[in-house]
């Protein structure tokens, strides 16, 4: 397995894996996906094994302890000296759920938040995911307000 940045050469990859894992309501455009990668291109990792790119994560630096809905729409809300690292998306292609992949991504995240002297990360979830993060130490905050797609969100922290 490596992770590594990912690239606009690999735009259409983490597009499809996406489409594939998010209802259309919650996915990202692969538009949205272009433009958040070309404003932060440093906090889009993806991992692949034996060259097959399998997943990704990604979102912006801030200073809100929370997902804000417009921090989706807008990228120039990026704060390279902010405090926190959010989590807009993490998604593992269907076939290659339950492998590890995701766990490999979130400890990325974890190690490379506090290899930057962040405060900790953010992030929104579903309720039946909550159990997934917090086996990586997320404590969660509660009923969030961000409604991005419409739907019900629960606000994820854990601090480096």
């Amino acid at each position: 397995m490596n992770i590594r940045n990912a690239t606009l050469n690999n735009l259409h990859s983490l597009h499809k894996i996406e489409a594939a894992c998010f209802p259309l309501n919650q996915a990202a455009s692969l538009s949205t996906l272009e433009n958040r990668q070309k404003a932060y291109p440093q906090q889009f990792w993806l991992i692949e094994d034996g060259g097959v790119i399998t997943g990704f994560i990604n979102g912006i630096i801030t200073d809100n302890d929370t997902i804000k809905d417009e921090m989706f729409k807008e990228v120039n809300l990026h704060n390279e000296n902010g405090k926190w690292q959010s989590v807009f998306g993490l998604a593992v292609s269907p076939q290659h759920q339950h492998k590890g992949y995701a766990g490999k991504l979130l400890q990325h995240l974890i190690y490379v938040t506090k290899q930057n002297n962040r405060k900790g990360i953010v992030l929104t979830c579903e309720k039946h995911l909550i159990p997934l993060y917090e086996k990586f130490g997320f404590i969660n905050a509660g009923l969030s307000a961000s409604v991005h797609g419409g739907d019900v969100f629960y606000d994820m922290r854990k601090e480096a």
